[in-house]
């Protein structure tokens, strides 16, 4: 260190443990209960008059259908039963009768067909045009409905002809010719009275629903929100603890593992509180203490003048002990202050930023040959300066480590993008293993702050991904980073 150095100890350390993109982490504004109208009660209830209003249209169509055939099939038993009321009356129909009969039946004319007889024709009234035509010995289902629907769309006095077995004897075969305005009438009534039933039923049954939702699901979920709204207002008092109930399903397994969860909560907030005021006293005895090693510093320039080999020899040694102490007070308070930093991903070509790197980094390995092996090209969405930092912090622990070859590699897989940062180092030690990534406790080699690989992988997690160590051996040592696509 020259004596220049010496008297201007830096306030920041120059390595990875410092950068200006950071934020303060920022206050979070506790949850506002849902409105009544979109609350989950709310909801069911409109869904499942939905639901119900809904299969009740499903059926509504085939329903129709039937009134309709139940409705000509009646009229063809009425248009049997007047014949034989006026063949059984008199040899000769009446035709004030016939009329009469006709009128109250609702039918312009009629004609009955037995078997070994000639048809037999009433109604001197019947139309001349029939627009439709209706077979109901041939007639399938869906020309049912679209029949049916069909007449309703119609208006006015339309005239039709029906075709089919009478009721009271299947081999009489009748036709009757009618109006079909009473039919529409009557299948418009049907259709509303289906409709307001179905309202009904929908009513009642979302009601039913709602009651036992209510008590089932919605209450136990409210008092879940509320917990979790009201712990999240003060995390720190243990009255804010939801207390399981004694259910048994999955309502009540959800209020355990919350419970549990606030509490191991709670229990790492208050021991975050207590190592944020070790941190606090940490940082001021390592400012008090670089001011002290700079004094230090001082007074073994002096010291470094002497004529004695012997003084200049051990003031040496000290001197260097005094920069590491003073590397790891810069480190600390460094650390200390740091918080986590903006991301701002980007696509970017897995093979532009290896190129990129590779020629960024290469004064940093020193004497070590810095690689990039053949991968595929492809595009991933990262943050490239927080990429960069952390793929830096790995190359220098390989360099600094005594590696002779650093490879950097990138692959796709399983819809993630992995880069692989491959050394013929040493490999790493038993214990380093143990505390690799905690900082201040998984340092690799002597003098370091172990803060490399922890804010590594820091860089890494906040933008969706994670670092980890892949092997290491007397052949080398791999890790491997994943980010999402």
């Amino acid at each position: 260190m020259a004596p220049a150095d010496r008297r201007q100890i830096r306030l920041e350390a120059d390595t990875e443990e410092n950068h200006p993109r950071t934020r303060r982490p920022r206050e979070v504004a506790p949850f506002a209960p849902p409105r009544r109208t979109s609350s989950l009660s709310a909801r069911l209830l409109i869904l499942t008059i939905g639901f119900v209003m809904f299969a009740q249209v499903a059926v509504l169509a085939p329903m129709m259908s039937r009134a309709r055939i139940a409705y000509l099939n009646q009229k063809l038993e009425q248009a049997h039963l007047v014949m034989v009321a006026l063949e059984v009356a008199t040899q000769e129909i009446d035709p004030l009768l016939r009329d009469t009969l006709l009128f109250q039946s609702g039918m312009f004319g009629m004609t009955i067909s037995r078997p070994g007889q000639a048809p037999r024709t009433l109604g001197p009234s019947i139309p001349t045009v029939l627009p439709h035509l209706y077979d109901l010995r041939q007639e399938n289902f869906s020309e049912s409905i679209f029949h049916a629907f069909a007449m309703m769309a119609r208006s006015g006095e339309v005239a039709v002809a029906v075709t089919g077995y009478s009721l009271r004897d299947p081999e009489v075969l009748v036709e009757v010719y009618l109006d079909e305005a009473p039919l529409r009438m009557n299948m418009w009534n049907y259709g509303q009275r289906i409709l307001l039933i179905g309202f009904i039923v929908s009513v009642i049954a979302a009601a039913a629903v709602y009651v036992a939702m209510q008590w089932l699901a919605v209450h136990p979920l409210r008092r879940l929100t509320e917990a979790i709204t009201s712990f999240q207002q003060a995390p720190e008092d243990p009255a804010r603890i939801i207390e399981p109930s004694d259910r048994k399903d999955e309502v009540g397994v959800a209020e355990k593992a919350l419970a549990a969860m606030q509490r191991e909560l709670r229990q790492a907030l208050l021991e975050k509180e207590r190592l944020a005021g070790v941190g606090t006293a940490v940082t001021k005895i390592s400012h008090d203490l670089k001011n002290i090693l700079a004094t230090a510093a001082l007074e073994l320039d002096g010291l470094e003048a002497t004529p004695d080999p012997d003084v200049r020899r051990m003031t040496a040694s000290m001197m260097k002990a005094v920069d590491r102490a003073v590397q790891l007070s810069n480190t600390t308070m460094s650390f200390a202050k740091q918080s986590l930093p903006e991301v701002n991903k980007q696509p970017m070509s897995s093979a532009a930023f290896l190129q990129g790197i590779c020629g960024a980094l290469q004064k940093v390995c020193g004497a070590c040959e810095l690689r990039v092996a053949r991968a595929d090209d492809f595009t991933f969405a990262a943050d490239s300066e927080l990429l960069t930092r952390a793929v830096d912090n790995l190359v220098r622990n390989a360099a600094q480590a005594g590696a002779r070859l650093i490879t950097l590699s990138a692959q796709r897989e399983d819809e993630k993008a992995v880069i692989r940062v491959e050394d013929d180092g040493p490999g790493l030690q038993r214990r380093t293993l143990e505390n690799l990534f905690v900082p201040f406790a998984g340092s690799t080699r002597a003098g370091g702050s172990g803060l490399g690989l922890p804010i590594a992988r820091e860089l890494i997690r906040v933008q969706g991904g994670d670092l980890d160590l892949a092997s290491t051996s007397a052949a080398g040592t791999t890790f491997v980073i994943r980010l999402p696509l």
